[in-house]
């Protein structure tokens, strides 16, 4: 072999040998930003200074939707994220979320309402961590390292739980379907976002009143009585059997909340049939004042 020839071999060898240990590299990189993207919420608090969920004060949160969503749901995120006092009452509401104990007795209500706060709370708060976003679905794939569902921890009671665990361990598991109504995944297509928290003692009016909202919308219920036919929330195909067992009992579920006592009664007889509206994961934030406009508005007064 020439010298030429041996020394074309030698780069080349050098050559696979880099290509080689970057790969590597990139592959420990690509580890290391997975593991590094877990975020956990809120402190570890004790079990000696662990409350019932019945103690669990959700005025701070109530204060801050009250300030920054408006009565559509639509979610000032820039105002939040702008301003550092309020950003900084989120964070300890959420810190206070961790005080909480998940074997101390507690009515069932103080439970529900404290688990759709912490799912709404913590919705927000990683929606601010990435934010400007168009859309919560930019940020749950698993191949870019971070899944906001599954990998946005809160701590509560010693341990760390995820939006998924909280939705699919925590609230579907106590057997009321209206907390689909009340739940947000930060889209246009979820039920409206309560700018009000949630509180054991009015829970079953909020809840009621937030499902009679969801299905008061066209992009969540349509009726059309010539063809006896109901369109629906792309969320009664997902967890439909959340409502009943089956296409009857679901429609008997929903009933009382439909906007007419037309489609009420058609629900009752289970006389339509039911097709699905497509969901949208659009952002459910408040729309920007146009570029040069005058008008002030209260910061949870816009509209989308």
């Amino acid at each position: 072999m020439k010298t030429s020839q041996i020394l074309s071999l030698a780069i080349c060898i050098v050559m696979v040998s880099v290509s080689s240990d970057a790969a590597c590299g990139q592959s420990q990189a690509k580890k290391m930003m997975k593991k590094q993207r877990q975020l956990t919420l809120g402190p570890v608090v004790n079990a000696a200074q662990q409350v019932s969920m019945d103690e669990v004060d959700h005025a701070a949160w109530n204060t801050l939707l009250q300030k920054y969503v408006d009565e559509s749901g639509g979610v000032n995120y820039a105002g939040l994220q702008g301003s550092a006092e309020d950003s900084a009452a989120l964070d300890a509401y959420i810190a206070n979320l961790s005080t909480a104990s998940l074997n101390k007795i507690a009515n069932t209500n103080s439970q529900k309402a404290f688990w759709i706060n912490a799912y709404n709370a913590v919705t927000v708060k990683g929606i601010l961590q990435e934010y400007p976003t168009t859309s919560i679905r930019n940020h749950t794939s698993e191949t870019g390292g971070y899944n906001l569902w599954k990998n946005l921890m809160l701590n509560v009671g010693g341990a760390q739980i995820s939006l998924d665990s909280i939705e699919h361990k925590a609230l579907r598991p106590m057997g009321d379907p209206r907390i689909h109504f009340a739940i947000v995944c930060a889209s246009v297509g979820c039920p409206r976002l309560l700018n009000q928290a949630y509180v054991g003692k009015t829970l079953d009016q909020q809840l009621n009143l937030n499902a009679q909202h969801f299905f008061s919308l066209p992009q969540n219920f349509q009726y059309d009585a010539r063809t006896r036919s109901f369109k629906l929330s792309e969320i009664m195909q997902w967890f439909g059997t959340d409502f009943g067992p089956d296409q009857a009992a679901q429609l008997r579920a929903i009933a009382p909340y439909l906007p007419t006592q037309e489609a009420q009664a058609a629900a009752h007889a289970n006389a339509v049939h039911v097709s699905h509206l497509e969901y949208s994961w659009k952002l459910n934030e408040q729309a920007k004042p146009m570029a040069g406009s005058q008008t002030t508005r209260h910061a949870g007064s816009q509209k989308r």
